[in-house]
């Protein structure tokens, strides 16, 4: 597999470099050279296979020879080794469950198969390898508890103060070990700017073998096409063959491995990217002017990001094509008012409890469904990304009692909070990074 920076498509680098490096020095994403595009018979008979020969065929066709079937598969096997169902909560309605992980969020699939990646492709004797990830909710989780003991490496995580629920600190703050966190006194955009700054400082680099384990870094993406895939195959099974996603979208990782998926093949007639008040792409989509804005606060945190950097991965996708891209993808975005309003909804209709990114995922698809009129075999797929039980400051008491509270959650909150508090300036980042490097 080569892959290119999408600020200069003339380049072209190695699956094993584009993970260790995570992001070109010329501040691009890496994208593959060439996407496959899977044979149809694979496509039309997804429902006879299991979500890991999915996983393997998906990522067989991308990776080509750069790592060995039977070490890819052992691979696939150990990282993707829980569920990710779709539920009926009513005709055409779909919930795509991604929380049943580790750590309860969709972002296990990717951190997990990273983890084990950079662990194989690290050598013996070979440099430590320093991960940096900003996070905005649950990133930092699942990637503190796929590389924790993971040896040779050593995870730093900043995220940003008073942002994220209690429980998503206590994932990310209370493994020692290899892994470390930084309170950032300031916004999920402030964190992942300090990130990107470390990646280009000479100095930082001579020093530390850096790379990321935020979704800029392609391992995070191919295995999160996976749930697509595996979504469609159980659709198939309930005889819908015609499927649209509605995807809780802040940083664009997830949506853009859904598009990945369909550049594949995968036959999806539209996604959805429901956002909050954190609108950037919705409204891109609605004027055409693309304009970053400064990221707000609000009940579905993971997704507070103005200035998504995915978005370049999607675009570049359709640099020939800018028109497919806006029939593709529709957007839609939700206050805070809404979004508690959509958990209600959800809750008095199914009796199903939904985190706030999930019910503005919900809330969006019915919109869709209303405004588009969609036909009666269109199956809508909306993405659970996380568990209901990451916000309990979020829900009022009589749907509280209907949380299930994993054996893992009520395990971390009798551990210690354990965490370095920076503010927002690259200078005391680095000084953190050199003196305890």
């Amino acid at each position: 597999m080569k892959l290119y920076s999408t600020n200069n498509p003339s380049s072209s680098v190695s699956f094993k470099e584009a993970v260790f490096n995570s992001m070109p020095q010329d501040k691009g994403l890496y994208m593959p050279v060439s996407i496959p595009r899977l044979d149809d018979k694979f496509i039309n008979n997804l429902d006879s296979y299991t979500l890991p020969e999915i996983a393997f065929h998906v990522a067989q066709n991308l990776l080509g020879d750069d790592i060995p079937a039977a070490d890819l598969k052992a691979i696939i096997d150990d990282a993707i080794n829980f569920y990710a169902p779709i539920v009926e909560l009513e005709e055409n309605v779909y919930v795509l469950e991604l929380f049943h992980g580790p750590s309860l969020a969709f972002k296990d699939f990717g951190a997990r198969f990273m983890s084990r990646v950079m662990s194989y492709f690290l050598e013996e004797g070979e440099k430590q390898l320093d991960i940096l990830v900003a996070t905005s909710g649950d990133t930092g989780g699942a990637v503190a508890l796929g590389f924790l003991g993971v040896p040779n490496t050593r995870v730093t995580i900043l995220y940003p103060k008073g942002k994220v629920s209690q429980i998503q600190e206590l994932q990310l703050t209370t493994n020692g070990q290899n892994i470390r966190a930084i309170e950032v006194d300031g916004t999920f955009d402030d964190c992942q700017a300090l990130v990107k700054q470390a990646f280009t400082d000479a100095e930082l680099n001579e020093k530390f073998r850096l790379t990321s384990a935020n979704s800029i870094n392609i391992a995070r993406l191919i295995p999160q096409t996976f749930y697509y895939f595996n979504a469609y195959a159980q659709a198939l099974k309930q005889g819908k063959s015609r499927v649209v996603f509605s995807v809780p979208s802040g940083n664009f990782g997830n949506i853009g491995a859904g598009i990945l998926a369909w550049k594949m093949g995968l036959p999806v007639e539209q996604f959805i990217a429901a956002t909050n008040a954190n609108d950037t792409v919705p409204e891109f989509l609605k004027t055409g002017v693309y304009q970053p804005k400064p990221s707000v606060a609000t009940l579905s945190n993971a997704m507070d990001v103005g200035n998504p950097s995915n978005w370049v991965r999607i675009a570049d996708m359709f640099k020939d094509k800018p028109e497919q891209l806006k029939a593709l993808i529709i957007g839609y975005r939700y206050d805070d008012e809404e979004t508690l309003k959509a958990i209600h909804q959800v809750f008095d209709h199914y009796k199903y409890v939904v985190c706030p990114h999930t019910a503005i995922a919900w809330q969006a698809l019915k919109d869709y469904q209303q405004d588009k009129h969609t036909s009666a075999d269109v199956a809508g797929i909306f993405l659970s990304t996380a568990h209901p039980c990451k916000f309990p400051d979020v829900f009022d008491e009589e749907i509280s009692k209907h949380i299930d509270m994993p054996e893992q959650v009520k395990a971390i909150r009798s551990k210690q909070k354990l965490a370095v508090e920076l503010g927002t300036d690259f200078a005391g980042f680095k000084e953190y990074l050199l003196k305890n490097g």
